[in-house]
């Protein structure tokens, strides 16, 4: 049975003021399957092309961020009280920040995680 899925595109934006941007994640909620994950890859070859003195450590750090928000659990931060739902909504909510959340996107799935890593090989690797 397939089941209804969303997605957004996680973007690095080393320089705000310029808009530049590179993909470095997707992030999936499956409200049915209980879901909420997302995948992360930094290209630094691609990303410095935008800035050359990004901190790529700092950028790693963000984006563990959202790997943790994503599991919840002790890590989780005030988040991890949050349902799932709650959760992607709170990550893919806009900001002006150097990760930002795309647009959200919708599916159609029977695995899950299987298309989160579908979508991260095109859309991110």
């Amino acid at each position: 049975m397939r089941n209804p899925f969303e997605y957004a595109l996680i973007r690095a934006v080393p320089r705000v003021e310029r808009g530049e941007q590179i993909n470095v994640g997707v992030i999936l909620y499956c409200q049915a399957r209980d879901f909420l994950s997302a995948r992360t890859h930094i290209d630094e070859r691609r990303l410095r092309a935008l800035s050359a003195d990004v901190d790529v450590e700092q950028v790693a750090a963000a984006l563990s961020g959202w790997d943790l928000t994503c599991a919840g659990g002790e890590h989780g931060g005030p988040a991890a009280a949050m349902r799932l739902g709650e959760r992607f909504r709170w990550l893919t909510a806009p900001r002006s920040t150097l990760i930002q959340p795309g647009p959200v996107h919708t599916g159609l799935t029977s695995d899950p995680a299987a298309d989160l890593d579908r979508l991260s090989i095109l859309l991110v690797h």
